[in-house]
């Protein structure tokens, strides 16, 4: 039919290359060190990038995980039921070392390139990553527990997935979610009522978690008091005798986006659990997981930011209106221009968070962790609404990737501490000593001279950073600013010239804009524009 004719409408955005398309990212990895692992990333980038990867993803999210607390027979079983394709998705991610590369390979530059490789597998699907990162964050926690570790490391750092429910010793590897949060306290973990007692050389453990990600794992971080305080301890889904451990899944979170993943209440009634780290240490325990699922809240935002951005600057390159394509209307350019630019500060900082993990660089990762998982993380759902809007109508539609995508953007900002959390986190390690702010500024000092807008913010947030009053209500504005001064401090140093000029102009001109698409004219929209869309 003549009315059926299709025109005016971009291509698929499919079976592309995601690494070779990201220039930013391709940038980042050679400068940060992991250059090395280019050729792993360009073939993950592939299959990213792949239709029929992309539309896993899309499976993975049209079914959502089912609770089946019994069996026909009436048996307890406590089992989550997934989509054929969250299982693939997870085999691709343990396959390239997602879970695990820098615990398999403590190289130079190792925990960068399992950075990219993250970024690259969450622009397909955001659930999935999950377990992954639990499982990767995880190994540095066990370490605490020199027995311990040596007995679960080789399972969490296996290869393969191994989705079959059963004893870890059974399986050809295994993943590791955690479990802290109880509806009384929330991110007041001290506040846990979860109770812990020693029996037959491990413990007891009987509470009610209100929040447990990814139930099937195999094993779980989790708090609980004991008579010296809270603890951490791992407790695993089978005891050692082979027998289902007292781990009891009560109900499934109906959340707003994050659908392929299922996030659980349990309750533990008696569940067999070995101590992680000294008795009462249960905090400084789990924060070695903590820092590490933070630097992913990151990761995944950047990676949320960066899907955005090569959605709506390939719709912007083929789709006309009023009489020319949308990439050549000035109005637009400046629009797709600014997201391009958050997008490189996001990856730009992530990848030098990983780095400072690879160097063991505490002070600074410390610090720095928190401020840009704050801002980041908080950019992005405004990011997502934005990249949408650049579809228009079709933008509001499922098959366009983009509400998934919008749904899924205020997750990082909670998970792992929500924006208030983090920020009086900020506070806490700043006032541990000078030497975490000398390393935080001493990063911003490399790029002195840049630009003259980036010495005079960097050199009025010290000031302020120095006499604040009222420090604790101003706590998002101040680490706001930080996170400005690192991102800009990134750019102006290593990054493109284009690109630096606009975040500057932009970010640390004296003029806060809230909407994107404003910044000033007269910068090199089209080239900043070129440098992040996908070659199609």
């Amino acid at each position: 039919m003549a009315t059926h004719e299709v025109f005016n409408q971009p291509p698929p955005l499919r079976d592309y290359n995601v690494f070779d398309a990201d220039q930013a990212l391709r940038d980042g990895l050679r400068r940060e060190g992991g250059d090395w692992a280019a050729p792993r990333a360009r073939l993950l980038g592939g299959l990213c990038g792949s239709a029929e990867v992309i539309e896993w993803g899309v499976q993975a999210n049209a079914a959502p995980p089912l609770l089946r607390t019994h069996d026909r027979y009436g048996h307890r079983i406590d089992e989550v039921e997934y989509h054929p394709a969250y299982h693939r998705l997870l085999e691709q991610a343990a396959a390239h070392g997602l879970h695990a590369l820098p615990w398999r390979e403590p190289r130079p530059g190792a925990h960068v390139a399992r950075a990219a490789l993250f970024y690259l597998q969450a622009q397909v699907e955001a659930g999935h990553g999950c377990p992954i990162s639990m499982t990767y964050s995880a190994v540095p926690a066990l370490r605490a527990n020199p027995e311990l570790a040596r007995e679960w490391e080789p399972r969490l750092t296996a290869s393969r997935y191994d989705a079959r429910f059963r004893p870890a010793t059974e399986k050809s590897g295994a993943l590791c979610g955690m479990a802290m949060t109880e509806k009384q306290g929330g991110s007041d973990v001290r506040a846990n009522t979860t109770r812990a007692e020693p029996a037959d050389g491990a413990w007891a453990i009987t509470g009610h978690k209100w929040f447990c990600s990814a139930p099937m794992s195999d094993a779980f971080l989790v708090l609980a008091q004991t008579p010296s305080g809270l603890s951490c301890f791992l407790l695993p889904r089978w005891r050692p005798d082979g027998t289902r451990n007292r781990f009891f899944l009560q109900r499934l979170k109906d959340k707003l986006g994050n659908r392929s993943n299922a996030s659980s209440e349990v309750e533990f009634d008696g569940a067999w659990a070995q101590l992680v780290g000294p008795e009462g240490r249960g905090v400084p325990t789990i924060i070695e997981m903590v820092n590490h699922t933070r630097l992913d809240c990151v990761i995944g935002a950047a990676a949320g930011m960066r899907l955005g951005v090569a959605h709506a600057t390939h719709h912007a390159h083929y789709r006309s209106a009023f009489g020319r394509r949308l990439a050549e209307q000035p109005l637009m350019q400046n629009v797709l221009a600014d997201l391009c630019v958050e997008s490189e500060a996001a990856t730009a900082a992530m990848l030098r968070l990983a780095r400072a993990y690879d160097e063991g660089d505490t002070p600074f990762a410390r610090l720095a962790t928190a401020v840009i998982k704050y801002w980041v993380c908080k950019r992005w759902p405004a990011h997502a609404a934005e990249a949408l809007e650049c579809l228009g109508g079709a933008g509001y539609v499922e098959e366009s990737l983009l509400p998934r995508l919008y749904r899924e953007a205020p997750l990082n900002g909670i998970w792992e501490g929500s924006g208030n959390v983090i920020c009086l986190d900020v506070l806490r390690a700043m006032s541990k000593g000078p030497d975490v702010v000398e390393a935080f500024f001493a990063e911003v000092e490399r790029a002195r001279g840049g630009d003259h807008r980036l010495d005079q913010y960097a050199a009025d947030l010290r000031d302020d950073l120095r006499g604040a009053a009222a420090i604790e209500a101003r706590a998002r504005e101040l680490v706001e600013r930080m996170a400005l001064v690192l991102q800009g401090a990134l750019l102006v140093r290593d990054g493109d010239p284009a690109v630096a000029e606009a975040f500057c102009a932009s970010r640390l001109g004296g003029q806060h804009r809230l909407a994107f698409g404003t910044m000033p004219p007269g910068f090199h929209f089209t080239k900043i524009i070129e440098r992040s869309r996908p070659p199609l």
